[in-house]
């Protein structure tokens, strides 16, 4: 599984953008949880979140979903530190 997460708004307004396949990682049955949780019920357009907040893409093997601060789910935030985190 490909989970792809862009981060763009914030306070400066910079773009950040980072992937990670799961195939062969120990984790990987985690991340595919949290990937599925975090895009159930999730829009598939844009959100409104707070100014100077950051909006993220969230994007699994193709489907793509936007959440924003301060409105994300815990599996979001979880998803979203594990792939900024970890992803190149």
């Amino acid at each position: 599984m490909r989970i792809a997460i862009t981060r763009t708004g914030g306070f400066a307004g910079i773009e950040r953008q980072a992937e990670l396949d799961t195939t062969g990682r120990p984790d990987a049955d985690h991340l595919k949880a949290l990937a599925h949780q975090a895009l159930s019920g999730c829009p598939s357009g844009p959100t409104r979140g707070v100014p100077d907040g950051f909006h993220y893409e969230i994007t699994v093997d193709g489907r793509t979903a936007h959440c924003s601060d301060p409105h994300l789910t815990e599996h979001q935030r979880e998803l979203i530190q594990s792939v900024l985190r970890e992803g190149a």
